[in-house]
């Protein structure tokens, strides 16, 4: 067995670009999902490219990426090995938990389709019902058709990429993972999926990879006989003839259910076979077969990225430069939404190496964009002003990770990454993006930038854009630091602190450069920011819709008419959520009035749907503190009297192990709390049974550490 330890320096790389592989595959074949074979060549000949805009469909730059349940699966669900103890194995039971702690029934992640019609949805309602994993997915409970879907290879390459040279272990792990939700012929599917993902990283050619794959598949299975049918019809050559066996020994009309895993499996296996080992080549073959092809794509994109590395991700098409890195993988998780995939392929890189031992790769020193991976841009792009015209790319001769930005004549820029929902995609298509900003007043702001000896001076300054006009339209206003100049041959760091934005979200940050010379060059080598918040949120003076955005809603529904903040939550324990997992020690205060609640209250450190701690008047008598992590613990609990529609100022501080709570001004909750898991998180507004209101949120650093003997 192989292990991470075998391989060359590039294994981050390779991750990276198995990730990128599999959005490309997934954004490729997303327009024509569900397309026959007959009606993709009719209406769009051999799929060579991205077609969005034969379709009128949108296509500009990062317009390209939606919310997609292929991508988001196959990256959240790997969270779970966030949470394992070191050594510890994977479970079901593990994997069961991270689906009911990251999803929100109906809004994120899941195609939920219904009992019975969405297979994931389905074993969503298992566990939500109490069913453990493995039997959450089993064809005994579910019956075959459901249990035997293709989401089990669609959500399986994350693990995989976890398992550098490792086909058996990988198998394995997948086979666990997906067992949530799937069970039989799309078990052993994934097997093989994961396993070439595994074998991709040290393979030689494609036969190898194919090879190593079937060895992890029951032997005499379908998907076995699928595996030996497809690779040898593909080698007489002719891919459209395979495409055509397919159908007539494994089509559709063989096969229940929307969309089967045997015949979607076929065309995976068929694709990569008749690759040659070219990107691009298996991209054509895999889309034009047709049926599920975003996800089919998907998996032949994870297969072949990893194989052919970044450069092969570009050798017929730039597959890359329309994604700009950028990802959205909404989950409760809400400062976890805007992400990008060499954030995403580090986070799963850390698992590789752990796994065998060793210690992750961490590029400099943490930095949330850092353009380690070659031609990585991590979102940024640039927006003009003034008539400057100017460039970003990162050199490949450059060895060094950094953002180019490219003067070209006089005049002014802005090059920004996202940190909340961008304009572009405040209108998604199925399930609608939720999200929490990344970055917030309070918090500050570094950059390290360059500019080469041979460059002329600019002048730079931090930038962040915000939703703020006003009006319902939500135009962006800009907000910048100081400004600087930067001299030739000079490394300077640039540093801000966000002011207050009166309650208004941050979309975007980065830098704004200008050049009086008109010819320059900056290089920007990381972007990241620290500290916890000072932030108040309520409905802001100058209006608009995005801050109502700017939480994520997992209660039956909130308005936002008479009061704030108005939640009702039909049954059990609805959520309101703001912040990030980066949040740690500091106060968070919200003004509350039940309304016909057995429950209201205020969340801190929430890491999700099932995890934080919970501060909350309960029963009309009484107040008491709650530690949340897959069950609730009581930490503290007294008599209090409240009344319906009377507010009560709620206050949650959280510093270390200590934990504090205040009803107006009396102290209800004083403990010290051993459970290191809940370290971190983000804010809540909480209500049970019923409907509470609320106008105001407040978060602030903790002023002095509690100190205890």
């Amino acid at each position: 067995m192989h292990t991470v330890d075998d391989l060359s320096a590039d294994y981050e790389e390779r991750v990276y670009a198995g990730v990128l592989g599999k959005i490309i595959g997934v954004y490729l074949g997303r327009p024509f999902e569900g397309w026959t074979y007959e009606r993709i060549m009719r209406e769009l000949g051999e799929v060579t490219g991205y077609v969005n805009d034969r379709l009128d469909l949108p296509f500009n730059n990062h317009l390209l990426v939606v919310t997609d349940d292929d991508i988001s699966g196959t990256l959240v669900f790997p969270r779970v090995l966030d949470d394992l103890a070191a050594g510890e194995p994977l479970d079901p039971q593990a994997v069961g938990r991270t689906w009911l702690n990251e999803l929100i029934p109906g809004r994120t992640v899941l195609w939920w389709g219904g009992l019975g019609n969405s297979t994931e949805h389905t074993a969503y309602l298992r566990l939500r019902s109490g069913v453990p994993a493995p039997r959450s997915g089993s064809a005994e409970l579910n019956g075959r058709v459901v249990a035997e879907q293709v989401g089990a290879q669609i959500f399986c390459e994350g693990f995989a990429m976890t398992c550098p040279a490792d086909p058996a272990g990988a198998a394995d792990l997948v086979q666990r993972a997906a067992s949530v939700s799937h069970d039989g012929e799309a078990l052993q599917a994934a097997r093989m999926v994961g396993a070439m993902v595994a074998s991709a990283f040290v393979a030689a050619d494609v036969e190898t990879m194919l090879d190593e794959g079937l060895s992890q598949v029951q032997p005499g299975c379908l998907i076995a006989d699928v595996i030996s049918d497809v690779r040898r019809w593909a080698e007489r050559g002719d891919w459209h003839e395979t495409r055509a066996r397919i159908d007539k020994r494994y089509g559709y009309h063989r096969y229940g259910g929307n969309c089967h895993v045997v015949p979607n499996h076929a065309v995976v296996i068929a694709a990569i076979a008749h690759s040659g080992g070219d990107f691009g080549r298996a991209m054509t073959v895999v889309n034009t077969c047709g049926w599920d092809t975003d996800s089919n794509a998907g998996d032949v994109g994870s297969v072949m990225g990893v194989f052919a590395g970044l450069a092969g991700l570009t050798s017929s098409v730039d597959y890359r430069g329309p994604l700009a890195d950028r990802l959205y993988l909404p989950t409760a998780a809400a400062g976890g939404v805007i992400t990008d995939a060499a954030q995403e392929a580090l986070r799963l890189a850390a698992h590789g190496r752990i796994r065998a031992g060793r210690q992750p790769l961490v590029p400099k020193d943490g930095a949330r964009f850092h353009f380690t991976f070659p031609g990585s841009v991590q979102g940024f792009q640039i927006e003009e002003g003034d008539g400057f015209g100017g460039a970003a790319q990162v050199p490949g001769a450059d060895g060094r990770g950094r953002l180019r930005i490219a003067v070209d004549r006089p005049g002014s820029l802005d090059v920004v990454t996202p940190t909340f929902i961008p304009p572009e995609a405040r209108d998604m298509p199925g399930y609608g993006l939720m999200a929490s900003p990344t970055l917030y007043p309070g918090q500050t702001v570094r950059a390290v930038v360059d500019v080469p000896e041979d460059a002329a001076a600019l002048t730079a300054q931090l930038v962040i854009k915000v939703s703020d006009v006003g009006c319902l339209d939500d135009a962006l206003q800009r907000a910048t630091g100081p400004a600087t100049t930067l001299s030739p041959g000079t490394r300077t760091e640039l540093s801000w602190t966000v002011p207050d934005l009166g309650g208004q979200p941050v979309t975007f940050v980065g830098l704004a450069v200008e050049s009086s010379s008109g010819a320059g060059e900056l290089l920007l080598d990381r972007l990241d920011w620290s500290g916890q918040p000072t932030v108040s949120f309520s409905r802001p003076a100058r209006g608009g819709l995005m801050w109502q955005r700017a939480w994520v809603d997992a209660v039956t529904r909130v308005a936002h008419v008479d009061e704030p903040f108005r939640l009702i939550q039909d049954a059990g324990l609805g959520l309101l959520i703001q912040g990030t997992r980066d949040w740690r020690d500091y106060r968070v205060s919200a003004d509350v009035t039940p309304h016909l609640a057995e429950a209201a209250g205020l969340g801190a450190r929430v890491q999700g749907m099932e995890r934080g701690y919970v501060l909350e008047l309960i029963g009309r008598d009484r107040v008491r503190l709650l530690r949340r992590w897959h069950g609730e613990t009581e930490l503290a609990i007294t008599s209090y009297g409240w009344e319906y529609g009377t507010t009560y100022q709620l206050t949650l501080e959280v510093d270390g192990s200590g934990v504090r709570g205040w009803v107006d001004d009396r102290l209800v909750a004083d403990i010290v709390d051993d459970d290191t898991r809940l370290g971190n998180g983000a804010v809540a507004l909480t209500v049970r049974d019923g409907r509470t209101a609320t106008t105001m949120v407040s978060v602030r650093p903790v002023e002095h550490a509690i100190t205890r003997t």
